[in-house]
């Protein structure tokens, strides 16, 4: 028996990293040890391997490497998958990126990656040392791949999934790009008015001796208290800027910005279909790759920004854990759509989960599409109103005296 060092995660939803050791006669048996005690491990290696690399002085620590976007993480994978399927080595690979990628990024992680891995590592287990980097879902797939002998199909995998993120991200960005520089925009015309065209007005309207209106009175005052503390302006907006990042940053205040978000109309529906498109594109791969199902759940879940989502299937994952069956589990989150649960529990009773999940990436890629554009359709009437009703506060504000003058003439 040899002893292995592992390093993993902790499958109650908490995502936190432990150390330990294990008996086992090669790693894979280690790996089923540490999922028997319901972690799912991300690094096992044998701790005479660590001993002696430890006592060599040649061998360097692992040194710092630059984060990659999704954008480059999919420009790395895509040039390992194509090698890795030319039957090219991983060292070769590695020094093919580090000389000829035109990102200096993906040159340095391909650098240190291939030293390291020169220096007795395994490809998965150097990825494993950048959760930051890569990501618990990259490297719990590539793990998965290279101690079941399927890392080209794995990396291949890995592309399809991380061109399926860009693509709902792009989606969902596209979407959300237009009404927000509207919304800067307005504010910055607001800010013009206030500012620089309320106080050419106020000698005029001061000579003609009139009550002016209330609206006219409060715009008037902010335009003359911005324009003599103008310096302001920058730092306000900085402060709200901060503190609407700071609600969404600080965990009670998203958590219930994420609870509310999942009941309003639309944006809900919106929501909840590009996490579950995540969610079970992740989970169709790792399955696909061979991971055990609850390994499955806990890398998919890794996927899922938002807390009530998140704690629903960690809930769902327990019971998995002690015998549900994976659709009974889900349906008891009462957020995942029912087609998809359908497509799931057909699946396991028909024993092809994997097929199932491919129907349910495919429908739920339809179902965010039809969202989008319905919110598309509705934005832009939304704004049309929204700047309407700017531009109509700002000239009643200017015109309202000047009826009134008219009309006591």
């Amino acid at each position: 028996m040899t002893i292995y060092l592992y390093t993993a995660l902790k499958q109650d939803g908490s995502n936190e990293l432990v150390k330990g050791k294990v008996e086992a006669t090669d790693v894979r048996s280690a790996r089923q040890a540490v999922r028997d005690l319901g972690l799912l491990a991300t690094n096992i290696v044998e701790e005479d391997a660590v001993v002696t690399t430890t006592k060599k002085a040649s061998v360097k620590k692992a040194g710092k490497m630059p984060k990659l976007g999704l954008a480059e993480q999919i420009d790395f994978t895509s040039t390992m998958q194509i090698l890795s399927a030319a039957g090219i080595p991983i060292i070769e690979s590695l020094m093919f990126i580090e000389t000829d990628s035109a990102k200096l990024r993906i040159r340095q992680v391909a650098s240190e990656l291939r030293r390291q891995i020169m220096n007795g590592g395994t490809f998965a287990g150097t990825v494993a040392k950048y959760p930051e980097q890569f990501g618990q879902v990259y490297i719990g797939l590539v793990k998965a791949g290279e101690d079941y002998g399927e890392l080209e199909k794995t990396l291949d995998r890995l592309l399809e999934l991380l061109n399926k993120q860009a693509a709902i991200r792009s989606k969902v960005t596209g979407t959300l790009m237009y009404p927000v520089f509207v919304i800067l925009l307005a504010g910055f015309i607001i800010i013009v008015m206030l500012v620089f065209v309320f106080p050419v007005f106020k000698d005029m309207f001061d000579s003609m001796g009139m009550q002016l209106p209330w609206i006219t009175r409060t715009l008037m005052s902010a335009g003359l208290f911005m324009k003599k503390n103008w310096l302001g302006i920058p730092l306000v907006i900085a402060a709200i800027s901060f503190f609407i990042s700071f609600l969404f940053k600080w965990k009670p205040s998203r958590w219930k910005i994420d609870a509310l978000a999942l009941k309003i109309p639309v944006i809900s529906d919106l929501l909840q279909y590009s996490h579950f498109a995540n969610f079970i594109s992740v989970m169709q791969v790792a399955y696909d790759a061979g991971v055990p199902i609850l390994e499955c759940l806990t890398l998919s879940n890794l996927t899922l920004t938002n807390h009530t989502l998140e704690t629903r299937v960690v809930e769902a994952t327990a019971k998995v854990r002690q015998g549900q069956h994976l659709s009974a589990a889900l349906r008891s989150t009462r957020t995942m759509p029912k087609m998809i649960l359908f497509m799931i529990a057909t699946g396991e009773q028909s024993g092809r989960l994997g097929d199932m999940l491919g129907q349910a990436v495919s429908y739920i890629d339809k179902q965010l599409d039809g969202i989008i554009d319905v919110m598309t359709k509705m934005i832009e009437p939304i704004m049309l109103v929204v700047i309407g009703s700017i531009v109509l506060v700002l000239a009643a504000a200017l015109y309202l005296p000047l009826f009134a003058s008219y009309m006591g003439m």
